[in-house]
């Protein structure tokens, strides 16, 4: 078992940081709200530090699982980040969804101070970090790895190495890409039933076992019928992820005529106040056009 410290304590750092508790590691945790530390500490039993920097000290291993890049920067690169005080020979393991760039500042500076690197975002959603069912997406030395990789099993369900830093971030804007497309058409499925006057329970039932199932119609085609949106992942997540992939796309000259649509969409849904809406909320857009 491990000294562990986790940065961040959101909708997915606060399980995953309590999946590790639960497999016997000695877990300190750092949030920028302090409540919410305290709150996880009374559920898992750990302890709680009032600064990365305090929560990183002789850390084997260090978590972070934070909004964007500048948040990042922020717990391991500033004056009480991370990279003050971990020991040399630790590695930092960054669960945020978050750009290829970042990551491979990181992993320049990690190896100078003698520390591992891994950026390792995640998918499955809150859902997936509550169950511990996590899909992980790997950038890193295959050293590295090995050393990470049994403790990632506390709520992993499957991970991989994808190739060196920064590979695991570009692998999630592949993620984010797939289901930006696979979203926007389960939204016009679930609008087209409506408008047809089918059985939509009984019509995703059939499908959703078929060539169109996919994770999104047999966890959301439900809600997406009643027209509930209030719960997953949330559209302004989204389009955060949406303009990393993008972002990267003009870069490496990659086309994504069908991200950047759906991107606009999600664009539509924030100005009417849906920030916080599910994504699954592409549907609402369709049928206030309607």
């Amino acid at each position: 078992m491990a000294k562990i410290a986790f940065i961040g304590l959101g909708v997915m750092g606060f399980p995953m940081a309590g999946h590790l508790a639960n497999a016997g590691h000695d877990v300190c945790v750092y949030n920028r709200t302090a409540q919410k530390a305290e709150r996880w500490v009374e559920k898992y039993k750990g302890s709680s530090a009032p600064t990365p920097a305090k929560a990183a000290e002789g850390a084997e291993f260090v978590f972070t699982c934070v909004g964007n890049d500048d948040d990042l920067l922020e717990v391991t690169t500033g004056a009480q980040g991370v990279l003050s005080t971990m020991q040399p020979g630790s590695l930092l393991i960054d669960h945020t969804t978050a750009s290829a760039e970042v990551a491979r500042k990181l992993d320049g500076l990690t190896r100078q101070q003698s520390l591992g690197f891994l950026d390792a975002p995640v998918s499955g959603g809150q859902a997936g970090a509550e169950n511990g069912a996590l899909s992980v997406m790997v950038g890193g030395t295959a050293a590295d790895y090995a050393r990470a990789e049994s403790v990632l099993q506390a709520y992993a369900r499957s991970q991989k190495l994808l190739g060196p830093a920064g590979s695991g971030q570009l692998a999630k804007m592949v993620n984010q890409i797939a289901i930006a497309g696979l979203v926007q058409g389960l939204a016009e499925a679930v609008h087209f039933v409506h408008q047809s006057g089918l059985d939509g329970e009984a019509v995703f039932d059939v499908i959703q076992h078929g060539a169109a199932g996919s994770w999104q119609m047999i966890n959301r085609h439900k809600t997406m019928l009643k027209g509930e949106y209030d719960f997953g992942f949330a559209v302004d997540w989204m389009r955060k992820d949406l303009q990393i992939a993008l972002s990267e796309a003009r870069r490496n000259g990659a086309r994504l005529p069908v991200t950047a649509l759906v991107d606009q969409f999600y664009a539509d849904i924030q100005a009417n106040g849906g920030g916080r809406l599910d994504t699954s909320s592409l549907l609402k857009r369709l049928e206030k056009e309607g």
